[in-house]
């Protein structure tokens, strides 16, 4: 049995994620309310729908096939991260420090305050946030980096957790969470400018996306020290 990784359709269920979600051409006007089409309640019916459904003998026999196969990937999808873009750059942070993700909100300026990379606060559900400019801590130009051709572009705020002081990050895009195998980590290239490449641990490539990895100690330390 043959496991593929291309969109297979399921009978009796409209399966709209494949063609204008986030698999299609992200033109479903749903997107820019739920981010991914996993919060939405079109596909959450489908997903009813399609466990509901009789599954034959044949189908039972394909997959008793298929797991009695000795496993022949050693590589183990061992950790995560969610992925976000700024300016040009695709960058992540361990999803363990991210406490939720918000829509964008104008930040309000602190009067005496003109530290490089404090914005300002921002006011997210009632509760007011640090609003923290990872482009300046980075040295990344955030005016720079546009959206692919028929894809939505997700700017949102990234609200995060570092030693019980909670921050919000701007961000120009969002891919989402990540699974991968530490193992793929690869070492920074030379090529990438010394005021970002001094706080990545490692880079990851996914799909067409060469992605840096923040080291989550450098980042919180910095942080912090920008808000004192």
């Amino acid at each position: 049995m043959t496991i593929s990784n291309q969109p297979v359709p399921i009978a009796g269920v409209e399966d709209c994620w494949n063609r204008i979600g986030v698999v299609g051409d992200q033109s479903c006007e749903k997107l820019e309310r739920h981010v991914h089409c996993r919060n939405c309640e079109v596909y959450a019916g489908a997903a009813q729908r399609n466990l509901q459904r009789l599954v034959g003998d044949d189908y039972k026999k394909d997959w008793a096939e298929h797991f009695r196969q000795a496993a022949t990937d050693t590589q183990t999808l061992d950790a995560s991260c969610l992925v976000f873009r700024i300016g040009r750059e695709w960058l992540s942070l361990p999803t363990k420090l991210f406490v939720a993700v918000a829509p964008q909100a104008r930040p309000h300026r602190l009067p005496h305050r003109a530290t490089a990379g404090l914005i300002g606060i921002v006011n997210v559900g009632g509760t007011l946030y640090p609003c923290m400019s990872l482009a300046a801590l980075l040295g990344v130009d955030d005016s720079e980096g546009e959206a692919a051709t028929h894809r939505h572009t997700f700017a949102r705020l990234l609200l995060i957790q570092w030693e019980g002081q909670s921050y919000a990050l701007p961000v120009a895009d969002l891919h989402g969470i990540m699974r991968y195998a530490s193992a793929t980590v690869q070492a920074p290239a030379a090529t990438i400018n010394k005021g970002l490449s001094r706080f990545l641990a490692g880079v990851i490539s996914h799909q067409d996306m060469h992605i840096g990895m923040l080291d989550a100690t450098l980042i919180g330390y910095q942080l912090a020290r920008t808000l004192r």
